[in-house]
């Protein structure tokens, strides 16, 4: 029930009923919705200002959620940066510096993936974050181009790898026979008295004095371009000539008996025949001669597999003493 207003008349000395019209409760009204409003407004602000709503929670949810991965993200894109880098420099600085190839240039190495026009599809949908969807994409792109270009250059180092290895398997690198004891060198390379003319005379190999039979072995990878059997009572008897490739030749001369044949692949270690005393030979041995892009050369220097570096000290004694060769 409403409240019923009294005010007091002075001229009658009676307390008068308060007459309320439409009006006055048509303003109160208007009043009282009026701070009602404001209050809510008020409430509102404050509860939009210090609470989220569910949509709002939500949705930051989701951005804490992509935030999170993202630096993941970022984080895996540098460790995969910092790894290539490694790679890269272990190329340059260790991988072509030992096979003898000029290293990549960082021009091309850190050559660039395009510009905008190249993320010109995912720009034009109006992504929110364009412009940090388009800078991991364009990392992710480098690191693809930085390792395919890293990939490219170790096939480049598999096959300097490979020729390299085939060069090493080559190259003549042992004694012609088993000489553990180092006293089988009978005559090293240079100027000589030769055995039948008594004169000092050029002795373009080594000889190895050895018993007749003597297995003789291959020094390098090779082919056989030369198998030749004499029976004639100077030059170099039965030999063998092996063509080694990157400009190498080894010759084996005075040999008792050959056991390969003109254009059999050989092995280093391989049996190619046996120490005779064929030609102009005055004691059972072979000559053993390099050839090196057709100039013959000391055949000591390449003596460096299976020995010591005191027992190859002891074999450049052993060639430089100038004595008689042995044919």
């Amino acid at each position: 029930m409403a409240r019923i207003k009294y005010y007091y008349d002075t001229e009658t000395c009676k307390y008068e009923r308060v007459k309320v019209t439409t009006w006055d409760v048509v303003l109160n009204l208007l009043g009282f919705f009026s701070v009602a409003l404001m209050l809510s407004i008020g409430i509102l602000l404050a509860y939009n200002t210090y609470f989220e709503s569910p949509k709002e929670a939500l949705l930051s949810k989701e951005n804490k959620e992509l935030q999170y991965h993202y630096n993941i993200l970022e984080k895996n894109i540098t460790e995969v940066n910092q790894v290539i880098l490694a790679l890269q420099e272990r190329d340059d600085n260790i991988y072509r510096t030992i096979f003898e190839a000029e290293p990549i240039p960082s021009t091309i190495r850190k050559a660039g993936v395009g510009g905008a026009e190249r993320y010109k599809k995912l720009l034009d949908e109006g992504l929110e974050q364009d412009k940090l969807i388009t800078e991991t994409y364009s990392k992710i792109d480098k690191l693809k181009k930085q390792m395919y270009i890293q990939t490219r250059s170790y096939d480049d180092i598999m096959k300097l790898a490979m020729a390299k290895s085939d060069m090493l398997s080559a190259i003549p690198a042992i004694q012609p026979i088993q000489n553990k004891e180092l006293t089988r060198l009978a005559s090293g390379f240079g100027m000589r008295i030769h055995p039948i003319y008594k004169g000092r005379r050029m002795h373009w190999g080594i000889d190895f004095s050895a018993p007749r039979g003597t297995p003789i072995y291959a020094t390098g990878d090779g082919k056989v371009t030369l198998a030749k059997v004499s029976y004639l009572k100077t030059g170099y008897g039965n030999q063998v000539e092996i063509e080694h490739g990157y400009g190498y030749k080894t010759k084996y001369a005075h040999m008792q008996m050959l056991v390969v044949k003109k254009g059999q692949n050989i092995k280093r270690g391989d049996l190619i025949g046996y120490v005779g005393s064929t030609g102009g030979s005055t004691a059972p041995h072979v000559h053993y001669e390099i050839i090196k892009d057709n100039k013959k050369i000391d055949p000591i220097q390449y003596m460096i597999q299976d020995i010591s570096d005191d027992e190859y000290q002891k074999l450049l004694e052993l060639a430089a003493r100038e004595n008689q060769s042995l044919g």
